[in-house]
Order: structure tokens, then sequence, then C-alpha cells
């Protein structure tokens, strides 16, 4: 009688396990093929391992009557538990090449239209963001600016302390009046600290009041591991951030038509002023040290460098493959201004990785 009873119990559990298979199968396909399933097969998952448990049977448990998830049944449940928790995997099997091939210590890639991450390296260490910075900067400033066609006078305190900091300029000049949306190419094009200054005066009266709406920012996006000390992104060690927090910023920045625009220039001419009647023209760092290349089937379409001893070489870029668009945000990188710019060459590999 007893072994009669062992035999039932035993023949359950396979039955049970059998079912678990197919229903997780399902689940994941839901998951995989359907957009916005991922929260549903969740729970529902979840659902079934609580039934399944109270079985106390455990998927792939060492029990030789249990019938374990195969391990291309597994793989595919660890492919959606990395999905769900955000970026904490590596690789994606849509990109192809290792982040461990990366010049860059840090590094994330994500698809635009649904957030997804495809590859990661480090991504939630902190890191030195340099001149990735000024895109808080011009996003806080396009949303606190009552109108871009405003001229904002460059005073002498604008440029107090940048020459011997060695900050990069857009080629402004003390006593200089600049409409606010020039100032604004000049923060992301060339990479002008005397832009950031001047706009952040305007706006706040103060570089370090607008630092506040930058940090406030932040906290508002999600950015947990991030603070601002300045606008420019000159060196500080209380001046930190992560790439992980960077997607965040840039994926938002994106959405704002004119930060998009400018983002993705090349170069902009400015109108006259007192002291440039014939105006300055810019040119986007990215795009020189791009030098003409570009990615199979794609092309990058925008993008902000930064470079401090301390940070590396460091690259925000907007690249579309295909019918989709990817940001990715790498730092650490080797190298300087003078150097082979291994965060322009880590950004071609990775694009060209991704299988169309």
């Amino acid at each position: 009688m007893v072994r009669k009873v062992k035999k039932k119990k035993s023949g359950i559990r396979i039955f049970v396990a059998l079912l678990l298979k197919v229903v997780i199968a399902a689940f994941v396909y839901k998951s995989i093929l359907i957009p916005g399933y991922q929260h549903i097969f969740k729970k529902e998952y979840d659902e079934v391992l609580s039934s399944y448990s109270s079985l106390k049977i455990t998927p792939g448990s060492s029990d030789d009557r249990t019938t374990p998830v195969s391990s291309g049944g597994r793989h595919l449940i660890d492919r959606w538990a990395i999905t769900e928790q955000g970026p904490s995997r590596e690789l994606d099997p849509s990109v192809s090449i290792s982040p461990a091939k990366l010049n860059s210590s840090n590094a994330i890639l994500i698809r635009l239209k649904d957030q997804t991450t495809l590859m990661q390296k480090n991504s939630e260490e902190k890191i030195y963001p340099a001149s990735l910075t000024k895109m808080m900067t011009a996003i806080v400033a396009i949303e606190n600016l009552p109108s871009l066609k405003k001229e904002i006078k460059l005073t002498n305190f604008t440029f107090q302390g940048l020459y011997q900091a060695d900050a990069s300029m857009a080629g402004f000049q003390p006593g200089e009046q600049v409409r606010a949306i020039d100032l604004l190419y000049g923060v992301m094009l060339p990479s002008g600290a005397e832009c950031c200054i001047g706009l952040a005066d305007q706006i706040a009266g103060s570089e370090q009041n607008f630092v506040k709406i930058m940090n406030q920012k932040a906290a508002e996006l999600g950015m947990h591991n991030t603070h601002f000390e300045n606008s420019t992104g000159l060196q500080n060690k209380n001046h930190y951030t992560t790439v992980k927090d960077l997607a965040i910023l840039l994926s938002y920045a994106l959405q704002n038509d004119t930060f998009r625009e400018i983002f993705t220039s090349s170069r902009h001419s400015t109108q006259p002023t007192n002291k440039h009647p014939r105006g300055i023209t810019f040119y986007s760092t990215m795009f020189e040290d791009l030098n003409n290349q570009n990615i199979i089937g794609g092309e990058i379409l925008g993008g902000k460098t930064g470079y401090t001893a301390e940070a590396g070489l460091c690259l925000a870029s907007l690249a579309k493959v295909g019918k989709q668009e990817y940001i990715l945000i790498s730092a650490g990188a080797k190298g300087d201004h003078h150097s082979e710019q291994y965060n322009i060459t880590d950004a071609l590999a990775v694009y060209n990785s991704i299988r169309k």
C-alpha cells in the first residue's frame, strides 16, 4: 500500500513538472514575441512556481523523480529575469561584441524605443562624467529659459577661473551678447565652458544655484547615483555619476526637440554679435573625432564627447541601426585628445555588432 502511494506521488510530480515546462514555454513565448507581456509573465511565473513549491518540488532539483526544467527553458527564464531587473546583464543575443573587448571601462547600450538594455559593462560603477555633464546643463537650461532668442551678456565673471582650469571654450569673449540658443549650441558642440556659466548665471543667478537645479532634475529622473558640483564637468571628487544614470538622462533629454536638434547637429553658425560681427561657427567634437567614419547599415546621428585625465575618454551617442535607434554611453577609455579616440572606436565597434 505504501509503495502504491509513493508511485502515485511520483507520477503527480512528473506530471506537474512537465506541465510547468509547457506553461513556462508559453509564457516565455508571449514575453519575448508580444511587447508588454513581460510583467504579466512575471506574475504568472511566480504563481506557477508558488503552486509548484506547494508540492515541495523545486524546478531542476536533484530529486530523480522530478523532471527538471531543461537547460534551454532555464536559459529563457534567466533571460526574462535579467530583462526585468534592468541593466545587469553583459550581453544580449542581438549584440555580438563582448564588453570585455571594449577600451572603455564602463559602458551601456540601450535600444531607445523600449529602453531595453542590450549590453553593459560596469554600468552602475561610479565614474567622473567630464563634459558629459553638459547634457544635463543643456536640458536644464532649455527647460528653464523663457525664450531661446533672449540675448545674454557674458561678463568677466563668466570667464573667471576657466582658462586657469584649462576648460574647453566655445570662443566667446567677455562683454559679448549672445542669444541663448547660440550658447546652447556652444555648450554641446565645442563643449564651451563659458556658455555653461553664462546660461547658469542667467537662469539661476549663479552656477551654484544652477547646480542645485541640476541635482533636483537628476533626482526627479531617478539618477540615484549622481551628484553634480558644477555645470561644466571640471574635475571634482564629489562630481560623479554612472553610465546607467547618464543613459537615463540622455533618453529623457532626446525627447525634447530642441535638445535633439542640437545633439544631432554637426555644425552651427551663430548670429552676428557685438564681438563677432560675422558670428562663430561651431563644429561638433564627436563628428570631428568620427572623421567621416560610420557604421554598416546605419548611422551615428549625434553625440557628446568628454575627457579629463581622471574620467578618461567618454562618449554619449545616438545611432540608428536598421529601423531602430540606440544610445551608447561609455567612459574610462584610455588615451587623451592627442591619442587615438578609443571612445569613438568603441562606439563604432558596438553599433556595428548590433544584429539587424
